[in-house]
């Protein structure tokens, strides 16, 4: 009988212990240098990678780990940024395709891909696949002129949403309409053959959000929805898990989540904004392919944070769990900062004051209506929980 092959003897050290083989350093490349970027230095280095941050300014939040400074537009810049890099990924989706691509046929690993991406950079290519993929929506057309607008908004009670499709976020780009002429300023702007994207006025109770993380082979993990409070078409707080969300409410988000993060192929961090409606429906609002401000909260209030959670996904590690960790845990952002001084002089008083509050900035000079950090607390009577968080994050004000 022929013996089998015997396999190498593993190396021993001197004291008969086994020695194991270095694990190769994972490099993941960050695209961007604002706050979201600035919150993966730590989960890196616990997870021991190496990351490294394409920032477009000096002195940006994530300046720590900036190791060039460079216009993510510029095709050579990028190439030459990700050389010495296994992974891009981004602190934010505005990097344009044209690169993102250029990226891919060089043969670069980058979650999430262009043809993901595309979903989360343009809202009307965002909503022809929502469609397609049957996930519940508010009514929505591409407008190009008043009067197609004006059409839009007479089928619909009298009231519109005008989108820009590219580049809003924070309120920016977005506008309630209830005549075709109000938008008349951004059609003048449109280049041939594009359009605005028209949505109904949706009559909502709440805001919502679902977080979803999904490695390159599928395997997916879900967080638990939350609610989200817009002030000025800003986040400013949010609460995990979302108060009064029935068992159907959270399958319905979280079946809504998984499907569209399958459906566009997604890798990393997938936030899907939602509606809960006055008729007990969900739709979906706007999606986000990175670390979110819906998601903040589980830094603190989940077993694994979502920065962490968007490493551990573009590097193809295992997923960590999703569970809280308390009752409730509320996030309330730091917006605009002090009018005198700085953020770090308010740190030992908030300190001092709320010892079980977590504090996070973001390197930020103040400015009215910047966010500049956020606070999380966690504990188990919300309204405890709630009141802490607001006193918190009122002493950087």
């Amino acid at each position: 009988m022929t013996e089998p092959p015997r396999s190498d003897p593993p190396r021993m050290r001197k004291n008969g212990h086994r020695r194991e083989e270095p694990r190769m350093t994972v490099r993941v490349g960050v695209i961007g240098g604002g706050q979201l970027a600035r919150m993966m230095i730590a989960p890196a280095v616990e997870l021991g990678l190496e990351l490294r941050v394409l920032a477009e300014d000096e002195g940006m939040s994530a300046k720590l780990a900036a190791t060039a400074v460079g216009d993510y537009h510029d095709l050579e810049t990028v190439r030459a940024f990700v050389r010495d890099v296994d992974v891009v990924t981004f602190d934010h989706e505005h990097v344009p395709q044209e690169v993102l691509r250029a990226l891919v046929a060089d043969g670069v690993q980058v979650h999430p891909g262009p043809d993901a991406l595309q979903f989360a950079q343009d809202k009307l290519v965002m909503r022809r696949r929502m469609t397609e993929l049957g996930i519940p929506q508010p009514d929505w057309a591409p407008v190009r002129n008043a009067d197609e607008l004006q059409a839009f908004i007479d089928d619909h009670n009298g009231g519109a949403v005008v989108k820009t499709p590219r580049g809003g976020y924070d309120g920016h780009g977005v506008r309630v309409v209830h005549a075709g002429a109000e938008a008349e300023d951004w059609f003048a702007r449109l280049a041939d053959g594009d359009a605005l994207l028209v949505e109904e006025l949706v009559s909502f109770t709440r805001e919502l959000a679902q977080q979803i993380a999904r490695r390159p082979g599928g395997e997916m993990v879900a967080y638990p929805i939350v609610e989200t409070v817009q002030r000025d078409g800003v986040c400013a707080e949010v609460i995990a898990p979302a108060p009064e969300a029935s068992a159907r409410l959270a399958e319905v988000a979280e079946w809504i989540g998984r499907t569209i993060a399958e459906g566009v192929g997604v890798t990393g961090m997938l936030a899907v904004e939602l509606f809960e409606t006055d008729d007990e429906r969900i739709l979906v609002n706007e999606l986000a392919m990175r670390p979110h401000n819906s998601g903040h909260w589980s830094q603190d209030g989940a077993v694994t944070g979502q920065f962490e959670q968007h490493l551990r996904a573009v590097a193809d590690l295992p997923l960590g769990g999703t569970e809280t960790r308390a009752p409730w845990t509320v996030m309330v952002n730091i917006l605009g900062g002090p009018a005198d001084g700085a953020l770090e002089d308010r740190f030992a008083q908030a300190m001092t004051e709320h010892p079980d509050a977590k504090i996070h900035t973001y390197g930020k000079s103040p400015r009215p209506g910047r966010k500049v950090g956020h606070v999380n607390v966690s504990g188990a009577d919300l309204d405890d929980v709630v009141y802490t968080a607001r006193s918190a994050a009122s002493q950087f004000l």
